[in-house]
């Protein structure tokens, strides 16, 4: 991790800017290209302060911390960054994946004739297929969702058992579930 350490009204102290580094590298882990931080410690009056920026992977996160005691800033400051690293990897994670499961759904427009005595002239059946984007919800909001798009039914995948469902109006008002059996 490619690292610059910054002082404000502090003399620069290598072993305060090692310590710093030293706690980064922990996060190589984590980060899968060249990641780069950029530290600075400031000292006011009686608070030491720790401003830390990663930028890594398309994501940037910060922590800022203000304690009595420089070390200690640095790694409370580095704690919330470990949070929100792990928290951005797994909001990706679950992104890349459930776009992954959408694509696997789409279909494109495809025209067919049924096939028809060769002397005569049978109609044409179109047969229409439509591509669906469904996303996380649970049951209820598929109800209210249905209820605002008018629709006779809606797929989506349930948070809960992070499954795909459909949800069908019936001819009396009340809604069919189907779900697929475990």
């Amino acid at each position: 991790m490619q690292t610059s350490v910054t002082f404000m009204n502090l003399d620069p102290s290598e072993t305060l800017k090692a310590y710093a580094s030293e706690k980064l590298d922990r996060f190589d882990k984590y980060v899968e290209n060249p990641a780069k931080a950029n530290v600075v410690l400031t000292v006011e009056k009686f608070r030491h302060v720790a401003d830390i920026n990663i930028s890594a992977d398309g994501f940037v996160v910060n922590g800022h911390e203000e304690t009595s005691d420089m070390y200690s800033a640095i790694d409370m400051a580095l704690d919330k960054i470990e949070k929100q690293i792990i928290k951005n990897k797994q909001k990706f994670k679950k992104r890349r994946s459930a776009a992954a499961r959408s694509k696997m759904f789409r279909y494109q427009e495809v025209e067919e004739t049924s096939p028809g005595d060769m002397g005569q002239e049978s109609p044409a059946r179109v047969v229409t297929i439509k591509s669906i984007d469904y996303k996380p919800m649970d049951v209820d909001e598929a109800v209210l969702q249905m209820d605002v798009d008018k629709n006779n039914f809606l797929v989506f995948t349930n948070s809960q058992s992070e499954e795909v469902n459909v949800l069908y109006r019936l001819k009396d008002g009340n809604y069919g579930l189907i779900r697929p059996s475990s």
